[in-house]
């Protein structure tokens, strides 16, 4: 089949696109923080990125959230943060005809200067970790109406307050723990810089060559360990086991091609690494609990609006 990756990619959103009459806060009105409201419908709902962070409330209406290569549905109280570039989308099938005033509630922000920042002030250091993992998309439940209040206070404040109430919020977060990572396996966490750099070159490795056979025991070799002492420092370094980790990184780019190209689904099972469609069908819905073809179906609604 031919590769239409070009029209299934998502939209780069633009500094144009911007403007107070779809929601965001007029030019000239903001710093570092930039707040946006909109109903629904509204030429905003799209599968899109962009290069902010964006912390995402969903006001009113149901639906499908579509976040990196995550599908799930959404209701009012829905709150997610996404990181820089990973596409995403919230579709309501439940809109009356007159349409929602209000059905989103955003938050977005830059990431560099707070890195920065954090250079210089070391308190800002804790939010790193949050920020690390947006990358993936995070929902957080049973904190939503607490981070409306935060937002509509940023929303209504300026200068150092507008700021104060933005650390506030970023603290709250960092701290809360029931969350869940939407797109994507990312390492989480490590003992010190060392057993970074060490995992991060056996995760290079795995995603360099996660098309190719290659067992636990042949990386292992690579890290000068044997297979049980590499089984346990990976588990510790990524909060998921080797197989599983594999696994998770081979159907996520499986979601990728799915959603990008129109390969048949043979093509797919044996390009991301493994050697049979069975097994290949099988790990797909243990990790997305959904077929790679309902997958495929599914993820074309991310375009409607």
């Amino acid at each position: 089949m031919r590769n239409n990756a070009s029209k299934y990619t998502p939209s780069l959103e633009q500094d144009f696109q911007r403007n107070s009459t779809l929601g965001y806060e007029p030019e000239g009105s903001y710093g570092f923080l930039r707040c946006l409201e909109h109903g629904a419908p509204n030429d905003l709902i799209r599968w899109h990125h962009h290069e902010e962070y964006e912390l995402h409330l969903i006001t009113s209406t149901k639906g499908k959230m579509f976040v990196g290569d995550y599908i799930g549905t959404f209701k009012p109280g829905n709150l997610v943060l996404t990181g820089p570039r990973l596409p995403h989308n919230w579709i309501s099938t439940e809109i009356p005809k007159e349409g929602v005033a209000r059905r989103d509630f955003v938050l977005q922000f830059l990431g560099e200067p707070l890195r920065k920042a954090s250079d210089l002030i070391p308190e800002l250091q804790q939010a790193m970790p949050l920020l690390t993992r947006a990358k993936n998309g995070i929902e957080f439940f049973g904190i939503s109406d607490f981070t409306e209040r935060q937002l509509s206070l940023i929303k209504n404040s300026s200068g150092l307050r507008r700021f104060n109430a933005f650390l506030e919020l970023m603290l709250t977060l960092s701290e809360h723990n029931d969350y869940q990572l939407l797109s994507n396996t990312q390492i989480q966490s490590f003992d010190n810089d060392a057993s970074m750099r060490r995992i991060s070159e056996v995760v290079d490795y795995i995603t360099e060559n996660y098309s190719s056979q290659f067992s636990m025991a042949d990386i292992a070799k690579r890290t000068g360990m044997d297979s049980s002492q590499f089984s346990r420092y990976f588990s510790k370094a990524s909060g998921n086991t080797f197989t599983g980790f594999v696994n998770r990184l081979r159907i996520n780019k499986a979601c990728q091609l799915l959603m990008e190209t129109d390969q048949y689904i043979s093509t797919i099972c044996y390009h991301v690494g493994y050697n049979n469609v069975a097994n290949f069908n099988r790990r797909f819905i243990e990790i997305k609990n959904m077929t790679p073809s309902d997958f495929r179906k599914q993820s074309k609604n991310r375009f409607k609006q």
